[in-house]
């Protein structure tokens, strides 16, 4: 007897089901306005505009102008008197001159130190100042003499600074603490004596200027120069004397000029 194998049918029969699979997600594009993105982009441009600004506080300069030299009270201001600066001055700035400004041709109230940042209340309007040329002989004169210094000129009668017509060795007090606007005439060259003569130009009151040519006298000058600009005094001050013209009386010691031909 022939027993023949049966393999059953892979094909369901009619009645049975077969369960779906589940359905394939499609991946959304993303959207431009999603809530999450919009957050990061908003904390990345705050972090950028709040670094800026912090930098830009800590380099909040202004350019104002600070002296390049030793300034005594009375000097009549030069654009070579001045340098502009940046510095942070913060609620302070309007306290000090800008560099906006033009302060050429003001006189200084108030002696202002080399590398000093130029306050306002050190500026006065100009006042009656005149200024003097006086005629000084190179050796009578401080070689280390500069335009702000303080000066005493003293009128000495002396035949060996070259007196003529007065030679009896007195000395005249013809300012006292005037501030040096300017030097010319000194020479470094060979050429240069002890003899040759510089004009040396003080400021003065102007009610003061005739009792300084007065005090002069056509005798030879002798320059001294105070150690420090800070001085609370007016520019180119000179004692009066009762019933006197100016200094013309007021005689000092000999000594006082001890600085002497400083060749």
């Amino acid at each position: 007897m022939a027993v023949t194998a049966v393999r059953p049918s892979s094909t369901p029969t009619g009645g049975a089901e077969i369960p779906a699979g589940p359905a394939p997600r499609r991946v959304r594009p993303p959207r431009w306005l999603d809530l999450r993105l919009v957050l990061g982009v908003l904390l990345v441009l705050g972090s950028v505009l709040l670094g800026a600004r912090i930098v830009s506080a800590a380099d909040a300069t202004v350019p104002v102008w600070a002296a390049t030299g030793d300034l005594a009270p009375g000097t009549e201001l030069t654009a070579d008197d001045l340098v502009a600066v940046d510095v942070r001055l913060d609620a302070t700035a309007d306290a000090y001159l800008s560099a906006g400004t033009q302060p050429e041709g003001r006189t200084l109230a108030r002696a202002v130190r080399a590398g000093e940042l130029l306050p306002r209340t050190a500026l006065e309007e100009p006042g009656e100042l005149v200024q003097l040329a006086l005629p000084v002989q190179a050796g009578y004169v401080p070689p280390g003499l500069e335009r702000g210094q303080l000066v005493d000129v003293y009128a000495v009668a002396d035949p060996a600074a070259g007196a003529t017509a007065v030679a009896d060795g007195s000395v005249t007090v013809v300012v006292r603490k005037a501030p040096v606007q300017a030097i010319s005439g000194r020479s470094g060259g060979v050429l240069s004596t002890p003899t040759t003569a510089i004009q040396v130009v003080v400021a003065v009151s102007a009610e003061d200027a005739p009792d300084v040519l007065a005090a002069v006298g056509g005798r030879p000058l002798v320059v001294v120069v105070h150690d420090s600009v800070d001085a609370d005094v007016d520019a180119g001050s000179v004692e009066r004397r009762p019933g006197g013209a100016g200094t013309s009386g007021a005689a000092v010691p000999s000594t006082a000029p001890a600085a002497g031909p400083t060749g």
